[in-house]
């Protein structure tokens, strides 16, 4: 993890280096047949597509790096997925996921800001409190949305008497106020906040809703300001960041929750045409091992674009599309070093050789 992290680091140009890394967080499940698999648990699974709620399987906690790269005129995060960690129950996935956190941040201690991006189900005290450990560490999440939210500590009044720690509750329905129109698909509201999962750290908190009046309204956290984040929204690949004007700009840190879906998107790719879940060992260190080792020839796809030279024209291809071309070379290459060894006759030879000289002059016109 820690090694992958440092190739991604080095891939960031100097006038990039002010600009916020993303650490996604998030788990996956991979459904077995059978119990001989060690730690193979029932598991809930809320997109089982099995008619039921529940399969037997393994769940990974993964941690996934972005890094801003430059593509052509504008800022495009390259995502790297750094590791797989198996659950077990003697350990919860929280655990497991601050645990990732603390092993790979010795490399970012030159960073200015890096945001851990997570969903509901990571935004509580077992990993909000590593945040507290690290200066250029914060976290912008997805909450449940009953999540108890309280209005900032009133002024001292002045008389006798403990000062009040937090203002009144805060209720998502009636106390934000959203935006008139849109603001990346949704209308949006956002105050400053006390809750009990970031004790008595001030964050800011956003509601967005599908509709004005009727809409399922959600709830999300970030303990980054918007005056903290020092990114260039003009050269952004994606809206709505590349669309921001002044009036958008206390919105910023909601925009940067998108980033999270890189890790669902490598998920996808990993299971679709990677074999993440066709191992067939039983031991929990094998399956580890081989999930990582998977990930290390993924991840070995996504980078080697952007480290060589000569490899540069596939920046813009899927990692399935570079490995292909990648394959076509290696066999080429292969195919032209031995073929001479199974020639028989110099009129063969000859034939081949004619038909070799016209393919490559095909190539080099």
């Amino acid at each position: 993890m820690n090694v992958t992290a440092k190739l991604a680091l080095r891939l960031v140009p100097a006038d990039l280096r002010s600009q916020p890394l993303f650490l996604c967080i998030d788990d996956t499940m991979v459904s077995k047949f059978g119990k001989k698999f060690e730690d193979v648990s029932k598991l809930f699974d809320h997109a089982a597509h099995n008619g039921s709620n529940y399969l037997n399987g393994h769940c990974f906690v993964s941690l996934m790096l972005c890094v801003p790269v430059w593509d052509r005129d504008r800022i495009s995060y390259l995502a790297v997925p750094l590791g797989y960690r198996i659950w077990q129950k003697k350990e919860s996935k929280l655990e497991l996921a601050s645990a990732m956190v603390r092993q790979v941040m010795p490399e970012f201690s030159a960073q200015r800001n890096v945001i851990i991006l997570c969903d509901s189900w990571y935004v509580k005290q077992n990993l909000v409190s590593v945040i507290e450990e690290y200066e250029n560490l914060d976290l912008i999440g997805n909450a449940r949305a009953d999540s108890v939210i309280y209005d900032l500590a009133p002024q001292p009044t002045g008389k006798k008497g403990r000062p009040a720690k937090h203002g009144r509750r805060l209720s998502i329905d009636s106390d934000f106020i959203l935006s008139a129109e849109k603001v990346g698909g949704y209308y949006t509201g956002y105050r400053r906040v006390l809750t009990n999962i970031f004790g008595s750290r001030e964050v800011m908190a956003y509601v967005t809703s599908t509709g004005k009046e009727n809409g399922t309204r959600r709830l999300f956290f970030s303990t980054v300001s918007p005056a903290q984040l020092q990114i260039f929204c003009a050269w952004q690949e994606k809206a709505p960041l590349n669309q921001t004007g002044s009036g958008w700009m206390p919105y910023i840190p909601l925009f940067l929750y998108s980033f999270r879906w890189n890790i669902e998107v490598s998920y996808y790719e990993q299971k679709s045409f990677w074999s993440l879940c066709a191992y067939m060992v039983r031991s929990r260190r094998g399956i580890e091992t081989l999930v990582n080792l998977i990930n290390i020839s993924y991840c070995a796809m996504k980078l080697l674009p952007y480290m060589e030279e000569t490899m540069s024209q596939y920046k813009g291809y899927s990692v399935q599309e570079f490995r292909f071309a990648l394959s076509e070379q290696i066999r080429r290459q292969i195919f032209y070093v031995n073929l001479v060894q199974y020639i028989e006759t110099h009129i063969k030879s000859m034939a081949v050789i004619k038909a070799l000289r016209k393919l490559c002059l095909e190539e080099t016109a």
